[in-house]
């Protein structure tokens, strides 16, 4: 995940994102340009149940959700846009109107949709509306895609629990997605692909900093 394309403000940031970027060798997300379309997500296993959330990073919301309790997958990928079957490279260039998003498949028998609503808020910058982090763009934005009236209802609620401790409206949006688009294989389970670059890029990126500095200590 380049964070000069991602445009960082401020002289400190920038130096700390070139840094970064020179450490991994030019980008952390070189490579893959080659593979095939992107696909369509399928239905999820019978007496299972999906969550889409957005959160920045792909790669550090899927690890992120992987350590939730109930959780049996989590698949990075993009939703929210309109153009059909998207790769990356769109995506991050911002030309498809998607976000960098997971899809969460989880046992109701064991969680609920409300407690992974508690989970993604508690591992965003509910604050950020432009971007997440070090990466900036609207493809980088905070969003709860919820599915049905019942998950939108609960969604609302949850971000009322964060106006209410913040004293000020959440920066995370409420969208549908009509579908979510699988990403390329090489983003998928990348912190264990690749997990010195992945524990580089999301330190480098401030993520954990930002996320203990408004919610203290997070599981």
């Amino acid at each position: 995940m380049s964070v000069v394309r991602r445009g960082l403000a401020g002289g400190g940031a920038l130096a700390a994102g070139l840094g970064l970027v020179l450490w991994l060798g030019g980008g952390a997300r070189a490579g893959g340009a080659s593979e095939g379309p992107t696909r369509a997500a399928p239905p999820p296993p019978a007496a299972l149940a999906e969550a889409i959330f957005a959160s920045g990073c792909f790669w550090c919301a899927e690890r992120d959700f992987e350590k939730a309790p109930g959780v049996v997958d989590v698949l990075s990928g993009y939703a929210g846009g309109t153009e059909p079957a998207p790769t990356y490279e769109e995506v991050s260039a911002g030309r498809t109107g998607h976000a960098e998003a997971v899809r969460v498949v989880y046992d109701p028998a064991r969680t609920s949709y409300a407690q992974l609503l508690t989970y993604f808020l508690h591992h965003t910058d509910v604050l950020d509306g432009g971007g997440q982090f070090c990466d900036r763009g609207k493809q980088y934005r905070p969003v709860i895609f919820p599915r049905t009236p019942g998950e939108k209802e609960a969604a609302k609620q949850a971000l009322e629990g964060v106006r209410a401790r913040f004293g000020r409206a959440p920066a995370v949006t409420l969208e549908e997605a009509k579908s979510f688009w699988v990403a390329e294989s090489y983003h998928q389970d990348f912190s264990r692909k690749d997990p010195v670059r992945y524990t580089s890029y999301r330190k480098g990126c401030g993520r954990d900093a930002r996320v203990r500095a408004l919610w203290g200590d997070t599981p």
